[in-house]
């Protein structure tokens, strides 16, 4: 049990990813009174975290009314979550974020903290995926109460990362976020790979 809630709550922190959030955070507040960014700093975490948890209650329920199996989500979301560590590992997915969220602030100035920073930064394709995932296997009872506490937890990070944001973009700098983004993305890569080895085996037992 304690091994299945560090790896849920490693996953869910490697994937939303608080800190590498920052830049997207101080870029779809730029210019806005420091009140109204602690109100987004509170209210766009609150937001992520209901809606991956409505995900983590309901995934069991909506794979059996979509009739997909756990070991095919288990495959599409590790690909899934593979993508995203590439960008994080190749690309430049903290400036990508930070000039979507640019974008998004000229055209939705009073929905920041939903668009775009509880969706689609936070609670976004990967994340969705990831709570699926865990919650898909985990059935109900004292896994899916772990998953519950993952999600809550890494939301409250994001919430701490979002009221801290302009000293840890000082400590980071440029440079600093970079580094972390990739070496996260190697941990994630590494997870979800082993979610497609898992999603693969468990095909090959019920075939066999």
């Amino acid at each position: 049990m304690i091994d299945f809630a560090l790896s849920a709550f490693v996953t869910l922190l490697l994937v939303v990813d608080p800190v590498g959030l920052v830049p997207a955070f101080l870029a779809a507040t730029a210019g806005l009174p420091d009140t109204i960014k602690r109100t987004i700093a509170l209210r766009a975490p609150l937001i992520a975290a209901s809606i991956l948890v409505v995900i983590a209650l309901l995934g069991n329920w909506l794979l059996r009314q979509l009739g997909i199996g756990v070991p095919a989500f288990q495959i599409a979301g590790g690909l899934l979550l593979f993508g995203v560590s590439y960008q994080m590992i190749f690309g430049d997915r903290p400036h990508r974020e930070a000039r979507e969220a640019d974008r998004a602030t000229s055209e939705h100035a009073s929905d920041v903290a939903v668009f775009p920073l509880a969706i689609p930064m936070m609670a976004g394709p990967g994340a969705i995926a990831t709570t699926l995932l865990l919650s898909g296997d985990a059935g109900y009872g004292a896994r899916l109460a772990i998953i519950i506490a993952a999600v809550l937890s890494v939301c409250l990070l994001c919430m701490l990362c979002f009221v801290s944001a302009h000293l840890i973009a000082r400590t980071l700098g440029r440079t600093g976020n970079a580094v972390l983004s990739r070496v996260l993305g190697m941990l994630l890569a590494a997870y979800s790979v082993q979610f497609v080895i898992n999603g693969v085996a468990a095909v090959r037992a019920g075939l066999s």
